[in-house]
């Protein structure tokens, strides 16, 4: 019996010490797997400018298949904007710098904002490039192996609708302006005629501000935009020591509330089991009575 006992204590203490080094190993492997980013995130520079500069461009293909269009093709004309973040980090500021504006000037891009902040060892430089639609992508490419890359993303979106609603509210305002301004040539009350003219200003300042955002989307004026940042800093490495360390701390917590739980499992399927066994024998002790 005492034989019995002892081999299963043994064993018992044997699972928990399994399970305790199991649970060390999980923690110090995946201690390995997580990179912890030792930079600052991106500021909200890229979301102060992105209302005051927007780069557009357009795309000429065929559609075929349309039973409606002379021969089943249809020429499409889509506007849309393509945007890329490049977010990095160096410890040679300076050398990486140098080759940022190099491979802008090698695919004749152009620098639309710029802020530079920071002191030696913390140094942060920002870009807004507008770049050719057809360099885009060698430019991505460029900027995406200098420093150790953090984080990059490509977005397009389409912008065919918004410039056909920009064009048709701009044919009809100059329809309401031509009609105000023959009305105006027939004459009337002073007051008719001054609600025609700030009518017909008010017409022309909304006509100016939809050729600014028609202008967007010229073909002169056709770029893809590429938010850059590029941040200094040393890289650290995390000792083996330290690894051990969080991961034991880890472990040893995990480990104590694991246990905490078992017992509280343990307790209370020992009270269930209790109370039927009294209930049994209140149940027997009533049919002895009974009978």
């Amino acid at each position: 019996m005492k034989q019995t006992f002892k081999k299963r204590l043994k064993k018992g203490i044997l699972y928990l010490i399994l399970l305790f080094v199991v649970l060390f190993l999980f923690r110090l492997a995946y201690g390995y797997t997580v990179k912890i980013n030792q930079y600052e995130q991106a500021d909200n520079f890229f979301q102060e400018i992105a209302n005051s500069r927007v780069n557009y461009a357009s795309k000429k293909y065929k559609i075929t298949g349309n039973t409606n269009a002379p021969q089943g093709i249809v020429n499409v004309d889509q506007k849309y904007e393509k945007i890329a973040t490049v977010n990095t980090k160096t410890s040679e500021f300076d050398k990486e710098k140098k080759n940022v504006t190099a491979s802008i000037k090698k695919e004749d891009a152009i620098i639309q904002f710029e802020q530079n902040r920071g002191n030696k060892g913390n140094r942060k430089l920002q870009l807004l490039i507008g770049v050719q639609p057809d360099r885009f992508d060698n430019l991505y490419g460029e900027l995406s192996k200098i420093g150790d890359v953090q984080s990059k993303e490509i977005t397009k979106k389409d912008k065919t609708n918004e410039y056909k609603q920009l064009n048709a509210k701009k044919e009809s305002l100059l329809k309401i302006r031509t009609s105000l301004i023959e009305l105006k040539s027939k004459g009337g009350k002073i007051e008719e005629y001054i609600n025609l003219e700030n009518r017909i200003l008010s017409i022309e300042e909304e006509l100016q501000g939809l050729g600014v955002q028609l202008g967007n989307y010229d073909a002169e004026n056709e770029f893809c935009t590429i938010k850059f940042s590029l941040a200094e800093g040393v890289k650290r490495e995390i000792s083996v020591l330290h690894r051990i360390k969080v991961a034991l701390e880890w472990t040893v917590s995990t480990y104590l509330q694991i246990l905490l739980i078992l017992f509280f499992i343990a307790g209370f399927v020992y009270l269930v089991l209790l109370i039927l066994d009294k209930l049994n024998l209140f149940k027997s002790i009533i049919k002895k009575l009974q009978d």
